[in-house]
Order: structure tokens, then C-alpha cells, then sequence
């Protein structure tokens, strides 16, 4: 008999749980999400601004589940907003507050208005950051595998997260040769995502982790609300869907590579 989904141990690792999205809520989330089975929430940063709030918020009540581990870094999607500075601020917060991974990070060449060339200084400067702190890094790219591969080769990085990974088998495997996994969320939840169920059955399960991307990107039962890390039990039902594997077994392999790639207890 399969375990009930309550019983597992789950571990969100690309949840913005810092936004003013959960402002009004933003404890009882956490009970409820630690109540639907999650050990741990990856809370990654967009902007320096962001990073002292980040950073409070993940140091609240240690002892609670799920915890909340940080990330720091430069949202390429926020291009305008970031500052020359922020990179010798970031290196400076890295060495003070020891964030569990750099990001989110990454090239977006989906957002025509961005600047690509500041877009790629951004990206391999924080890259630079990550290999001299020896940390792992959480990459959002999007229309830009190949670039990212390539500064990722000359980086050296300890490998990392492809968070919401949306490209080929075969870029899949390149990420996975960098010692990288990839994040499936909310949208492998809708049976219309033909080809990305397609990819979650494909790969091997030591290559997958689960995130939801709270609050955005809901799952297929909440389309149109508030995502929220309590609905990650919803993307491990659809993958053991899509893989026709148990649950449990799922739960169990994406907590160990979750925790693998991040290096948490």
C-alpha cells in the first residue's frame, strides 16, 4: 500500500516566501506547509533590497518546519534595477550570512527588452561569486540553455538547480553532466504540458527536484490563485503520475537530491 502524501518529508526548493504576496499570512503558510509533509523551503533572492528581509525571515524560528534556508542574488528579469555595487554587496553578504546557494540567477533572453550583454556580466560575475564560495547556484533561464551551459563550463560552479526547467533531453543531460538538477513545478501539474511530462518521465529520478515558485506558477487545482508551498505534494503526484511510480519512493529520492545539491543536514 502507498504511503499517504502526509506522511512524507518534502523539500520546496524555489519558493518566494519572502514577497508581499504571503505578507498577510505569511505564518500560517508556513504551518500549512509543514503540515502537507515539507521539511524545508529554499527562499532565493531577486534583488539586493530584498536580501536583509530574506535573510530575517529564514533566521525565524529555526526549530519550526518546514525551514527556511536562503539564497542571495541578482534576478536577471529586475535588469533596471540592479547596481554595479550590488556584486561587491553580494560578495559581502555571501561571506557574512553564508546563504545556502547564490540566487536566483541566470540569462532571460525570453524578455526582449533586456539587455543581453549586461544580462551575461550580471550572470558570470555572480557566477564568479558562487565558485570562489564554493556554493551552489539557482539558475533561471529562459530561451538561453546554451548560453548558460557555456558560462557554466567556464565557471566551474559546484553545480546547482535549473529551476522551472523547461529545455530538452539532451540539455537536461549537459546540466546533469555539470552536476545540476533540474526543478519541476506546478506547470508539470496540467496534462496540457505534454512535452515537459514527457521530460519528467525520461530523466533519471536522481536528476529531479520539486519546487512550486510561489507564489506564481500554481498548480493545475489552484490555477488562477495564490501558489503556495503547500500545494508541492500536487507536483509529486504528478510526477509519480507521469513517471507511474509510487509516491513515497519519489518523495524520499527528490528530498536526498534536494538535500544533495544543497549540502542541508
Amino acid at each position: 500500500m502507498c504511503q499517504p502524501l502526509s506522511t512524507m518529508t518534502l523539500i520546496d526548493t524555489h519558493c518566494h516566501l519572502d514577497l508581499a504576496a504571503f505578507a498577510a499570512d505569511r505564518d500560517a503558510v508556513r504551518r500549512r506547509a509543514g503540515a502537507a509533509g515539507l521539511v524545508g523551503i529554499l527562499v532565493p533572492a531577486i534583488l539586493a533590497e530584498g536580501w536583509s528581509g530574506l535573510l530575517a525571515l529564514c533566521a525565524q524560528a529555526p526549530e519550526l518546519l518546514p525551514a527556511l534556508y536562503p539564497a542571495l542574488g541578482l534576478h536577471p528579469v529586475y535588469l533596471d534595477r540592479h547596481r554595479e555595487s550590488d556584486i561587491a554587496d553580494l560578495e559581502q553578504a555571501i561571506a557574512t550570512h553564508r546563504p545556502v546557494a547564490v540566487g536566483e540567477i541566470g540569462l532571460d533572453f525570453f524578455v526582449r527588452e533586456l539587455d543581453p550583454a549586461r544580462q551575461q556580466w550580471l550572470f558570470e560575475a555572480q557566477l564568479e561569486l558562487a565558485r570562489e564560495a564554493r556554493l551552489p547556484v539557482l539558475l533561471h533561464v529562459r530561451r538561453a540553455h546554451q548560453e548558460v551551459l557555456a558560462a557554466l563550463r567556464r565557471a566551474q560552479v559546484c553545480g546547482g538547480i535549473v529551476h522551472a526547467f523547461n529545455g530538452s533531453l539532451q540539455q537536461a543531460h549537459a546540466y546533469l553532466d555539470l552536476g545540476f538538477r533540474l526543478g519541476f513545478g506546478g506547470v508539470l501539474t496540467f496534462e496540457r504540458s505534454t512535452k515537459l511530462r514527457r521530460l519528467a518521465a525520461a530523466l533519471p529520478a536522481e536528476a529531479i527536484v520539486l519546487e512550486t515558485d510561489a507564489p506564481d506558477m500554481a498548480v493545475a487545482a489552484h490555477r488562477g490563485e495564490r501558489n503556495s508551498p503547500e500545494y508541492l505534494p500536487d507536483v509529486l503526484t504528478a510526477l509519480a503520475q507521469v513517471r507511474d511510480a509510487d509516491p513515497a519512493e519519489l518523495a524520499d529520492l527528490t528530498t536526498a537530491n534536494a538535500r544533495a545539491v544543497l549540502r542541508l543536514a
